[in-house]
């Protein structure tokens, strides 16, 4: 039996009749989804909500090494520029004692060759006195010898001669 909403000839209506309806069938299903439902679709999210608790655990324990880490990259990475710093000082005093050494070798090796021009100097000087005292010496009996045939007579040259081969004969 039908009960129109609106006495109309055509139209929408309520049809109170249960087993054309269909109620029972629906009261049923809406029972055990009522009943079942929530126990299925429970179980499902408290597996979905401990996976995901379980992963934020796991990405709070990677957050912490990777800070721990992070830190120690800091460390680290002060401890080398420290490292970097004594390292430049030390080459920066390794450089100036280097460059005193070769000045101080500078100034030795200016000495030694001042020394030894000097020394040279006085060795040419030495030379050329010795060459002047020879070539005066050479002059002089060039001179005496030129002189010698005008002072000397015969029997003081002969005389002279003997003495002079006496004087070779003995060297």
């Amino acid at each position: 039996m039908t009960l129109p909403i609106i006495f109309a000839n055509e139209g929408f209506g309520l049809n109170l009749n249960l087993f054309e309806t269909n109620i029972i069938n629906l009261a049923v299903v809406i029972f055990g989804l009522y009943k079942f439902l929530p126990n299925f679709l429970g179980g499902i999210l408290e597996r979905r909500r401990t996976a995901i608790l379980t992963d934020l655990h796991e990405a709070e324990d990677r957050l912490a090494e990777a800070n721990k880490a992070l830190n120690q990259a800091k460390q680290e990475l002060a401890e080398a520029e420290q490292k970097a710093s004594q390292i430049r000082t030390d080459c920066k005093a390794r450089a100036e004692a280097i460059r005193l050494e070769r000045e101080k070798r500078t100034v030795e090796e200016m000495a030694r060759i001042k020394e030894g021009a000097a020394s040279d100097l006085n060795a040419e000087a030495s030379r050329v006195s010795a060459q002047l005292r020879r070539e005066a010496a050479r002059l002089a009996i060039e001179k005496a010898i030129a002189n010698l045939p005008q002072k000397l007579d015969d029997k003081a040259r002969t005389e002279f001669l003997n003495q002079s081969i006496k004087n070779m004969e003995l060297v």
